[in-house]
């Protein structure tokens, strides 16, 4: 299965408006793609382990590999693009 990661914290305001985006990815590809929400503040570990140096990060797995990346805002068509 895909799993797409979402690096973000409650006082970033690009991480807040990328949240809208991400839930509507999240109802799309209920089926196809798990999302996971981590919270750099409550979980510094999970960022270093996979070098999130700036929020929001968006990181794609398949098999537990990394196969994609963006950082900073960017469009539902870009992470879609990513995720296939």
């Amino acid at each position: 299965m895909v799993k797409l990661l979402d690096f973000w914290a409650p006082w970033c305001g690009p991480c807040r408006v990328m949240n809208p985006v991400i839930e509507e990815l999240e109802k799309e590809l209920d089926d196809k793609v798990k999302v996971e929400k981590i919270n750099v503040d409550e979980k510094p570990d999970e960022a270093s382990k996979y070098g999130v140096m700036s929020i929001p990060t968006f990181i794609v797995l398949k098999d537990e590999k990394e196969i994609g990346r963006k950082i900073g805002i960017t469009s539902k068509e870009d992470l879609l693009k990513l995720l296939q």
